[in-house]
């Protein structure tokens, strides 16, 4: 059972120019997705840089305003509503942002950035909020005595582990995480990731997984979605988009995968040639003759691909 439901979203920005400033353009950053969330699940957002999947997310918890289509949690239509500071959603759905150093408030000591979200929607003692700081640092496995420092005193695993506590504070049902490891070394970007799958586990949270790294999104999410140009370009189960990949920009994207083995890279070479060419040569099966991407059709219960044919 979905408690959020996402209708035909759109989020338009337009380009202005000229002596008047008229409208001269506009940015299609997302144009008609739709999906649905359910309890403990992790779904993955992947698209190269500019294809909108960090303006979804800031859409969907408020960052960006809303164009048309809707989004309704718990039955409930909160699209483009004004809501209150301590707003039951706002503290339901949370993110982790792609910078972990700019999010951090570099005036606060760590126990404050963790305690603003307490102080807004949990009503604790001073004691209560105390050792509920102290847990959360010891759920990202950060010492006792980091509370008392400042972010330019930690290294930028610590920062987005610190990041990752105080997104957990409110016991979420919901958290968007756009980028949270592609700025970290990859034995960071390891332990930051099991702490996510622990933390989910947990929780019973569901997470929004935005990223370029195919890679990432597959250890994470147990539903992907493929998105381009705005719009959703392939969704379905882990097995569907890695196992059998239906849209030539999924499987563009899947050939680009690097392999660390030497061993079979003439092979590969020749494997993402032959995916390229075929790209160009049946573009127009997958998009209109403006180069919007087509509507989802459905070829199994679980697997959706923008496609004239099936």
């Amino acid at each position: 059972m979905s408690f959020m439901r996402i209708n035909n979203l759109k989020v338009h920005f337009p380009v202005r120019g000229g002596f008047y400033n008229t409208i001269i353009d506009t940015v299609y950053a997302v144009d008609g997705v739709s999906m649905e969330l359910e309890r403990g699940k992790a779904y993955g957002l992947v698209g190269e840089s500019g294809c909108g999947k960090s303006t979804l997310g800031k859409a969907i918890i408020g960052l960006e305003k809303i164009t048309s289509g809707s989004i309704y949690y718990k039955g409930k239509n909160i699209t483009n509503k004004r809501r209150d500071r301590k707003s039951i959603y706002n503290r339901d759905i949370q993110m982790i942002f792609q910078d972990s150093h700019s999010s951090l408030n570099p005036r606060k000591r760590i126990q404050d950035i963790i305690a603003e979200p307490i102080r807004n929607f949990l009503n604790l003692t001073p004691k209560e909020e105390n050792r509920k700081i102290s847990e959360l640092l010891e759920i990202v496995g950060m010492p006792e005595d980091a509370r008392f420092k400042y972010p330019h005193e930690f290294s930028g695993g610590q920062k987005q582990r610190i990041g990752i506590a105080r997104s957990i504070a409110t016991n979420p049902k919901l958290i968007i995480a756009d980028e949270p490891v592609s700025a970290l070394d990859l034995s960071v970007q390891a332990q930051v990731l099991n702490f996510m799958k622990d933390i989910q586990d947990e929780f019973h949270l569901s997470y929004l997984f935005i990223s370029h790294d195919l890679g990432v999104v597959k250890h994470m999410c147990d539903h992907i979605s493929i998105m381009y140009k705005g719009r959703f370009v392939e969704t379905g189960t882990k097995y569907d988009i890695y196992n059998n990949p239906q849209h030539i920009y999924t499987k563009r994207l899947l050939s680009a995968i690097p392999k660390v083995t030497p061993i079979g890279r003439e092979k590969r070479k020749r494997e993402r040639i032959k995916v390229e060419q075929y790209y160009q040569k049946e573009y127009k099966k997958y998009f209109d003759e403006h180069g919007r991407v087509l509507d989802l059709v459905p070829i199994s219960r679980t697997h959706f691909v923008a496609t004239t044919s099936r």
